[in-house]
């Protein structure tokens, strides 16, 4: 038995691994859905079987988001759908390489669809949620927002961007009803590792979670209204620590002269 309608959850990067779980999830929570990833014979086979077990409606975009008329539709529908009430920022890419070793054109890209294409379609769909009085975003981040110096630095940095621009639009939006959610996994057994180079079978066993247990993990964050969900860290009083510190900062940051230690000799 699904819930009560929600309204419509638009998800990228739907046909597998995390995306294909949140949809299922999603729908079994009382969303339509609006599915969105390259391969379309993998979202036809998702739609099939999520209207037969849930009976909701699920509409496929094949979209490639890191092609800009690929990009616009997705934008298009964002902005022209007035049912959708939560955006679930999904599509990316990574890569384990070290930066000097990775070709640049390939860093561009990483950076188009973890930054820009991410980025064009919260603009998309946010003025219609503040519209509205209501709405979501989650942003699948990564835990190298926070540790940029376990993997590659250009897929940290991307991450670090999604974490920052979520808690920048925490503090701009949740005062209009919409509610802002970065997810932060650790390693999670998906696609990405094998298509980065690095299969799940040489990682150790003991850091990697199933990508089931972390939708449902940060999906019980989302419920609790968290903004940044690390399903992984279990003690959660570090992460409470860390942004106290960085929050004490704050009105220490921006004054009218230099440290005393910066004081030429």
């Amino acid at each position: 038995m699904t819930e009560a309608y929600k309204g419509t959850a638009l998800i990228t990067g739907a046909s597998s691994g995390i995306g294909a779980i949140y949809a299922d999830r999603l729908a079994r929570r009382g969303y339509d859905l609006v599915l969105v990833a390259r391969n379309r014979e993998r979202l036809a086979a998702l739609s099939s079987r999520i209207t037969t077990e849930t009976r909701r409606s699920v509409e496929i975009l094949d979209a490639d988001l890191g092609d800009k008329a690929g990009l616009a539709a997705v934008e298009a529908k964002l902005k022209q759908d007035a049912s959708i009430t939560l955006l679930v920022n999904n599509a990316g890419v990574g890569t384990h390489t070290p930066l000097v070793d990775s070709d640049v054109d390939a860093m561009q890209r990483l950076i188009d669809l973890n930054v820009s294409a991410l980025t064009r379609l919260t603009y998309a769909a946010v003025p219609g949620f503040v519209a509205r009085g209501k709405g979501a975003l989650i942003n699948i981040a990564s835990v190298v927002a926070i540790a940029p110096e376990v993997l590659n630095g250009v897929y940290g940095g991307s991450k670090a961007f999604v974490l920052a621009l979520s808690q920048s639009l925490n503090h701009e939006l949740a005062d209009k009803g919409i509610h802002v959610q970065a997810v932060l996994p650790g390693a999670t057994a998906t696609e990405f590792w094998q298509t980065g180079g690095l299969p799940l079978e040489n990682l150790d066993k003991a850091i990697v979670m199933s990508a089931d247990d972390m939708v449902d993990a940060a999906l019980v964050g989302f419920d609790r209204g968290e903004l940044v969900t690390i399903p992984s860290l279990h003690a959660v009083e570090k992460w409470d620590d860390y942004e106290a510190a960085r929050r004490a900062m704050f009105p220490l940051l921006s004054t009218n002269a230099p440290a005393p230690r910066y004081n030429a000799a």
